[in-house]
């Protein structure tokens, strides 16, 4: 009963979203999708839905052909990616079995986390996005690096924790909803969180997809009304990113990743580097009213 109802609500709120991003695509004239856009939002969201999570990817490549000011970044990444995440979403709840009751406390604590980051995040000055995705970008680098020297906790086999574990877990998805709004990727933190308190890793799947999936559209409203997003080049994410979750979940199902996470690493450190110079020296600031 409760998989159904998160299900027919998910999809009730990615109508809504649709009708959101295509009223503010129109009203800002954004324009044609951009192409890059659509390309890196395939590239992203098929590794996406292998696991390896699409945040730090995407930064790392905005950051490299900069494509928008990094003020922009939390909004393009939460709004470009919402509804890939919703298609997701909508194949792991329903093919990976898991507690339903963990499922909806975990994506009901993540949604409050992003309400109430959303609004701080679309304040925030310049420097302190740059830094704060900056030490994102860094993180996301060494879970990459730990899952493949096999630091990464294994995990066990249970599909639904005891009631302390489960208070941890749904804590756990408050912080991570909250700082999702900054730019900071929820997948990796999940397959570390949730093995560690027991859980089939698997069963991580349908529960951070989820989370992901309520909490970005629920965000990327208030995203929608800020001046801080590229229309655009989000639009282009969602358009290029759909088929391409479609395609890495029937299709691929599964591949060698290793080889992919340390090309990912050395890029995404790269543009943490760029980042964290910026805000040191307080550049950025021009490039950003130039393009807004």
């Amino acid at each position: 009963m409760i998989v159904q109802v998160l299900l027919s609500a998910l999809a009730l709120l990615a109508a809504v979203f649709i009708l959101a991003l295509g009223r503010t695509a129109i009203k800002r004239h954004a324009g044609l999708p951009s192409l890059e856009g659509m390309a890196l939002g395939a590239v992203a969201n098929f590794f996406d839905t292998l696991g390896i999570g699409s945040f730090a990817p995407t930064t790392a490549w905005i950051r490299l052909r900069k494509l928008t000011p990094d003020s922009h970044i939390p909004a393009v990444l939460n709004v470009g990616h919402a509804l890939p995440t919703v298609a997701e979403a909508l194949i792991f709840i329903t093919l990976v079995k898991v507690d339903p009751w963990l499922l909806g406390a975990c994506i009901a604590a993540a949604i409050v986390g992003a309400v109430v980051g959303a609004p701080i995040v679309v304040r925030l000055p310049l420097r302190a996005v740059q830094a704060v995705v900056a030490v994102a970008l860094v993180a996301a680098a060494a879970a990459f690096a730990a899952k493949n020297l096999h630091l990464m906790p294994g995990g066990g086999e249970a599909l639904s924790l005891p009631p302390q574990a489960f208070a941890i877990a749904v804590g756990g998805y408050f912080v991570m909803g909250a700082l999702m709004m900054c730019g900071i990727g929820l997948f990796a933190p999940s397959l570390i969180l949730l093995p560690l308190l027991g859980m089939n890793p698997t069963a991580s799947f349908p529960i951070m997809m989820g989370a992901c999936a309520f909490l970005m559209p629920v965000s990327g409203f208030s995203f929608l009304r800020s001046d801080r997003i590229d229309v655009r080049l989000a639009v282009g994410l969602a358009l290029g990113g759909i088929p391409a979750v479609l395609l890495a979940a029937f299709v691929v199902k599964s591949m060698p990743l290793e080889t992919l996470r340390w090309g990912v690493v050395a890029v995404v450190l790269y543009a943490a580097a760029t980042l964290l110079w910026a805000a040191v020296r307080g550049t950025g600031a021009v490039e950003d009213e130039a393009k807004t």
